[in-house]
């Protein structure tokens, strides 16, 4: 695994979380109990915070990024995912809040200050635009994502399936 610091900002690593070798972690960056980050994927905590949560996984070839301190981004934007999140292959988190419970679908984009509210799916290919707020409990789609419909029951039960899934497998991978 290639874990590195920025300008004295060292990644905070959980000791039973899994990096795998061909992932990218670096600067100020915070990673949960039980979580895991897939192969191909970077974490650049360079100009801003990144947390991760607990029993959450990010999927290959995700990238996730942080907005900086400017006159255009007053604070900046720091990027927050929280606890048994599901982010798909190849999606970009830049600058934003995905809450507890959510499954980001592959090959989506979440842009600088949208939020995902706890227990909400974003699906594949979705694009949520900048600052955007989207109500926990439903299926977002498109480009830009739209409200399609509340989640069944059984969708909502992939949540905690999906994260139990991730840790199992994160632990075959440590062994």
């Amino acid at each position: 695994m290639t874990v590195r610091s920025f300008e004295n900002r060292q990644p905070d690593i959980h000791p039973t979380a899994f990096i795998d070798k061909q992932a990218l972690v670096s600067g100020d960056v915070v990673i949960g109990a039980d979580s895991s980050v897939w192969p191909m994927s970077v974490l650049r905590g360079d100009v801003n915070r990144i947390e991760i949560g607990a029993r959450t996984n990010i999927q290959d070839g995700s990238v996730l990024h942080v907005t900086h301190d400017s006159e255009f981004a007053p604070g900046g934007y720091a990027l927050c995912v929280g606890d048994e999140v599901t982010v798909g292959h190849r999606v970009v988190l830049h600058a934003c809040t995905i809450e507890a419970r959510c499954l980001i679908g592959m090959g989506s984009v979440v842009l600088d200050g949208a939020v995902v509210r706890s227990g909400a799916i974003i699906g594949a290919g979705a694009l949520v635009a900048p600052g955007k707020d989207l109500e926990g409990g439903y299926l977002y789609v498109g480009s830009p994502a739209k409200r399609v419909r509340e989640l069944t029951d059984k969708e909502r039960q992939f949540f905690a399936y999906s994260a139990a899934h991730y840790v199992a497998l994160k632990d075959r991978h440590t062994r």
